[in-house]
């Protein structure tokens, strides 16, 4: 007995030494290609990329997983507490494999096997990091043990803060967020920081299937599973009964957050910052480098900008009148559900859909469009208001022509009609006004003369409607804005503001061909100053003087203020025919305005890495001094301009000027009215009409617009830069410049200011009631004598004096110079 014994003892030492062998030969095969888990060292996950405004507001995020890092250190201890409670309550002692939950796991599922149930896991958070950073998903025993050696390994190599750090920041937790801080935005909109007991265990409650606890999809499941980690927390001494008891009384209170941009209005600004950042980055740094980009946007001029270009451009539209309903929808039973379907502008919140119900003579009943919820379900509410035959009459009027004007509501709509509409009083209010995206487009853009930052773009009436962004992209004639750098490149050869151009008809014949420029009107007016024609923007003047300067030197310019990268120097381009942006405009306007100094047109003012390391700043400026430590009575440190001057400092100034003319008797006139402040600005009007600009400043602002058609065609009788574009700028200008602190524009030293006659140009006589304060550069003055630049055989000497008063004048008083 004793030596059978034996023998069955010594066959199970070789059968046991057999299988030791057997499972250390799998196991140095399994360890041998395990991943290096020294990367985690350099753990670097794709993080979100975030835009902010110039005050630190968000603007847009921009990821292909919504992750934000955070190291374990910002991360409150109940957030902690919620996934340790979830996910691994021993994690803090076992080894990186937890032996005693692994054998509780064994025996459920052998309890269960063949039950159908899933089976339960065991693996720890060390585990999960091993998995989720070094190897694949699959549910195979090699991964498992792979897993198990890597666990082990990791937890000799990390602290156990560093491995729950790189856990939480790593996870999926459903919606497209990864990592706790993404998920905490994703979900309830609020930093870590802030998240209540509920909420840190309902985020905690994620990782095990964010599709089974969906909060719209599975809201009972999902309440179910929270208030299990609750118990939990409790249960580990991490919450006490009655603040368990609590926030198991909590709703899921989900509100998640939307993907377009946080701040309200910078959807153009935003997208042209997103094509900036990819052009300097390129796609892969935008969505997975978690970029920290401070940009110049200032969010109350955006305000100020999109309400005055959209108010300018429904104006415009309603004045053609109505081009009918949107769609037609049934409108008996409950017309709420295809109602809800249809899309609206969601960048127009002032403006909701809504269809007729009724439409009599006197008003209009309408029904609403109900919200729909996350999961897409639509609100039980049927809320119904009315428009009144007043808020209506400018849709009297069919835009297509398809009817005559109608004479109330009931020629205009039918019930069934999907329509826009605008709430009219406060919000108890059912009265609305009927109202319809406009067809007509425009862009404007607001920037800082200093330094070119751009303070606020529109680029549209509604993103939602077009993402085309009108500002920076659309390339349209500038038309009469561009005058002024036809006379700014005079006024820097020989030029003056009293210069005299002939203003008469001029025949220009190129390659056989004829070409016969005209002023707007058809009137011209004989010799005039350069100020007049600046003034009231005279096309034949500005041809003459193109001409007689050499559009070589025009295109030299044009091109110095960045108008154009390479214009034609043909005698039309000094009409503004050549194509270019509302951004280029204003930038190469910030020229004049800040005295001739070339700037560089920014969105952004600064961008951080992921460390906080600024990689990029706008500010080339140097100051030497203004980082201090501390004050010991030295100087006040000088910020050392080193940009390059474009422009005489006299000649902007002169320019200027001239452009003040232009808002208090010129093509501008009436228009602007910043309550006595300094502005200059020109209008802009191309042929037959088919856009309208105006650009202007003041000492500390510059903006500009354009208004006009996609595909240009007329604007109509009255589509002039004054007419449609100076308001818009005018309503703009005002909010922006409220709070401003006013300046004025400043005179550079040695200008002579001389008092002259604005119709002949030379030296006013005591009395002159035509006399203006004219601006001159050292060594120049007013002519002695009456001279017309321009002069050619198209006009003879005694046609001008028939139709220019002051030529007659002068023939008459002995000094009528050289005609």
């Amino acid at each position: 007995m004793l030596r059978l014994l034996g023998y069955f003892f010594g066959m199970a030492c070789v059968l046991f030494l057999v299988a030791a062998a057997g499972i250390a030969i799998y196991l140095a095969n399994v360890a041998r290609d395990l991943p290096d888990y020294a990367v985690l060292n350099s753990y670097a996950p794709p993080v979100t990329t975030r835009v902010h405004a110039g005050n630190g507001a968000l603007m847009a995020e921009y990821a292909k997983e919504k992750r934000l890092f955070l190291p374990i250190q910002a991360i409150p201890d109940r957030v902690k507490a919620a996934f340790l409670s979830a996910e691994d309550k021993n994690f803090y002692n076992h080894p990186g494999v937890d032996l005693t939950g692994l054998g509780r796991a064994i025996l459920v599922n052998l309890q269960n096997f063949g039950s159908g149930r899933r089976p339960v896991g065991a693996s720890t958070i060390t585990q999960q990091v091993a998995k989720n950073f070094l190897l694949s998903s699959d549910q195979t025993i090699d991964r498992k043990i792979k897993e198990a050696i890597l666990s082990f390994r990791i937890e000799q190599a990390y602290s156990k803060d560093k491995i729950l750090e790189l856990y939480l920041n790593e996870i999926f937790f459903g919606m497209n967020s990864y990592g706790i801080a993404g998920a905490a935005l994703t979900y309830f909109n609020k930093s870590v920081t802030e998240l209540t007991v509920a909420e840190a265990a309902y985020l905690a409650s994620l990782p095990k299937g964010p599709a089974n606890y969906h909060p719209f999809r599975h809201p009972e499941a999902a309440l179910e599973r929270r208030n299990w980690v609750i118990d939990r927390m409790v249960e580990n001494g991490y919450v006490s009964q009655s603040d368990g008891a609590e926030a198991k009384k909590q709703p899921l209170g989900v509100t998640a957050r939307s993907n377009g941009p946080s701040l309200f209005a910078s959807d153009y600004f935003a997208e042209a910052v997103r094509r900036q950042l990819i052009d300097q980055y390129g796609e892969k740094v935008l969505y997975e480098g978690g970029l920290s980009v401070r940009t110049s946007l200032d969010p109350q001029m955006q305000l100020a900008a999109r309400k005055a270009l959209q108010d300018g451009l429904v104006t415009y539209d309603e004045r053609r009148g109505f081009r009918g309903a949107i769609k037609q929808i049934d409108p008996s039973g409950d017309w709420g559900k295809a109602l809800a379907d249809i899309p609206a502008l969601s960048d127009v919140p002032e403006w909701r859909l809504a269809v007729v119900l009724a439409v009599s003579d006197d008003n209009v009943d309408i029904g609403l469009q109900p919200a729909k919820d996350g999961s897409g379900k639509v609100a039980a509410d049927r809320l119904r208001g009315t428009i009144d035959a007043k808020n209506m009459q400018w849709a009297y009027r069919s835009a297509d022509g398809s009817r005559k004007t109608a004479k109330s509501p009931a020629g205009v709509l039918s019930p069934g009609d999907v329509i826009y509409i605008e709430k009219l009083g406060d919000d108890a209010s059912t009265s609305y006004r009927l109202r319809q995206p406009p067809k007509v487009q425009g862009g404007l853009v607001a920037m800082d003369p200093k330094t070119g930052r751009v303070l606020a773009m529109v680029g549209g009436f509604s993103y939602g409607q077009s993402e085309f962004n009108r500002a920076t992209q659309a390339m349209r004639q500038p038309g009469s804005s561009f005058k002024p750098f036809v006379y700014a490149a005079a006024m820097d050869n020989g030029y003056t503001p009293a210069s005299v151009i002939m203003d008469a008809p001029i025949e220009i014949v190129s390659g056989g061909q004829v070409w016969k420029p005209e002023n707007y009107g058809g009137e011209f007016g004989g010799p005039s100053t350069l100020r007049s024609g600046i003034e009231h923007s005279r096309n034949l003047m500005t041809v003459r003087l193109a001409n007689d300067l050499g559009m070589n030197i025009v295109a030299e310019y044009a091109e110095r203020f960045g108008i154009y990268d390479h214009m034609l120097p043909v005698l039309s381009m000094s009409l503004g025919a050549g194509d270019t942006t509302v951004l280029r405009m204003v930038s190469a306007y910030s020229v004049i305005a800040n005295g001739g100094k070339q700037i560089k047109p920014t969105l952004i003012d600064r961008i951080q890495d992921r460390y906080g390391k600024t990689i990029f700043k706008h500010e080339e400026r140097l100051c030497e001094g203004c980082n201090a430590g501390d004050w010991q009575n030295q100087e006040e440190p000088n910020v050392v301009d080193n940009r390059e001057t474009v422009l005489d400092p006299m000649t902007a100034y002169q320019i200027t000027s001239m452009m003040q003319g232009v808002i208090q008797r010129g093509t501008a006139a009436g228009k602007i009215d910043l309550g006595g402040r300094d502005v200059a600005g020109k209008t802009g009007t191309t042929n037959d009409e088919k856009d309208a600009w105006f650009v202007g400043f003041t000492p500390d602002l510059v903006a500009g617009l354009y208004m006009g058609f996609d595909t240009p065609a007329p604007l109509g009788r009255g589509g002039t830069g004054g007419g449609l574009s100076a308001p818009i700028f005018n309503e703009f200008m005002q909010a922006a410049v409220k709070d401003m602190p006013e300046s004025k524009f400043v005179i550079p030293q040695g200008m002579n200011l001389i008092p002259i006659d604005r119709k002949t140009g030379m030296a006013a006589a005591d009395g002159d009631p035509n006399t203006i304060v004219e601006a001159f550069k050292p060594g120049t003055g007013p002519a002695d004598s009456f001279s017309v630049i321009g002069m050619d055989s198209t006009m003879a000497p005694e046609e001008i004096l028939k139709t220019s008063p002051q030529a007659n004048q002068a023939v008459q008083t002995g000094t009528p110079g050289l005609f």
